[in-house]
């Protein structure tokens, strides 16, 4: 948004939420959304707590991305990984196997940043890390879909963004030029956006939080290993280094991933199997057996 002058962060994410929201509304109205489950089963309290980590992790991340680099923000994503780890240890006693946690990652490619963009990156980690903590919690244990989930969390966090305005972004906003090339910029921006938003939600509702961490790691990767392939861009020695040893940690973290699932799956086996074998004989006799403990004597 840099080259069409709309230097509003917090004002853009809220653009993004409403437009976001306004899409989903449109879903519902012809029967496209997806229904939530029964509003026992999840308390309000983790809903509206979705949603204000969803304002804070969106709208700080946009802040930090105006007022820092690139790969000063990269930096900050990487320590989220550590974030999420000690909160699920925390908030749901899971821990991470020793192999995982070997597993380093980075891509920076370069460290411009100020006071200010250094604090607003550092506040952001903690929300980053407890919204996709959240966010595959509840699709994974509450039966969630994305787009259902999205509606409910979506209106609490055009509040809360809202209330950000003042603190984080400059004034003007109101007042910038709403032409027709920075107007339709911005919406395909918020349509992009909404695009986004929905596929790392399906992919925390499929994976886990520490995985969809690599993957945006991973998407960094492909992103600088192409321009270099591709364009003949230049982001430097250190970068390319950097970033192919990512993809090898990466793969290595995939092959855990695969590796646990495919013991978890062995080890269901063996049960289902027993059940599958046992003699049909024998369950009727035992079914026999039941009815005549269960049957009154006759006097």
């Amino acid at each position: 948004m840099g080259k069409v002058g709309f230097n509003f962060p917090i004002f853009l994410t809220l653009i993004h939420y409403t437009s976001a929201w306004v899409l989903l509304a449109i879903f519902k109205a012809f029967s496209l959304l997806p229904a939530s489950p029964p509003s026992k089963t999840t308390p309000f309290s983790s809903l509206f707590s979705l949603g204000v980590v969803m304002a804070f992790a969106s709208g700080l991340a946009n802040t930090s991305l105006k007022h820092n680099s690139v790969g000063f923000y990269q930096m900050a994503k990487i320590a989220v990984t550590p974030t999420i780890v000690l909160a699920e240890f925390i908030l749901f006693r899971k821990t991470v196997s020793l192999n995982k946690a070997r597993v380093a990652v980075a891509t920076v490619t370069d460290l411009e940043f100020n006071l200010f963009g250094a604090c607003i990156a550092v506040a952001w980690i903690i929300p980053s890390a407890i919204n996709k903590i959240l966010w595959s919690n509840l699709q994974q244990q509450g039966n969630w879909t994305a787009l259902a989930l999205m509606w409910k969390t979506t209106p609490v966090t055009i509040f809360f963004l809202v209330t950000l305005i003042p603190w984080l972004d400059p004034p003007g906003g109101l007042s910038f030029e709403w032409n027709l090339n920075n107007s339709s910029a911005i919406l395909i921006s918020a349509a992009l956006g909404f695009l986004l938003q929905w596929s790392g939600a399906l992919a925390l509702g499929a994976t886990s939080a520490t995985s969809h961490v690599v993957l945006g790691q991973f998407k960094t990767c492909v992103i600088l290993l192409g321009g270099y392939l591709l364009f003949n861009s230049d982001p430097g020695f250190v970068s390319i280094c950097g970033a192919v040893t990512a993809l090898g940690g990466m793969s290595v973290y995939t092959s855990f991933n695969l590796k646990q699932s495919q013991e978890a799956i062995a080890n269901q086996l063996p049960n289902q199997n027993l059940s599958a074998l046992k003699p049909k004989s024998v369950e009727e006799d035992e079914t026999k057996q039941i009815d005549v403990n269960e049957t009154p004597n006759a006097v």
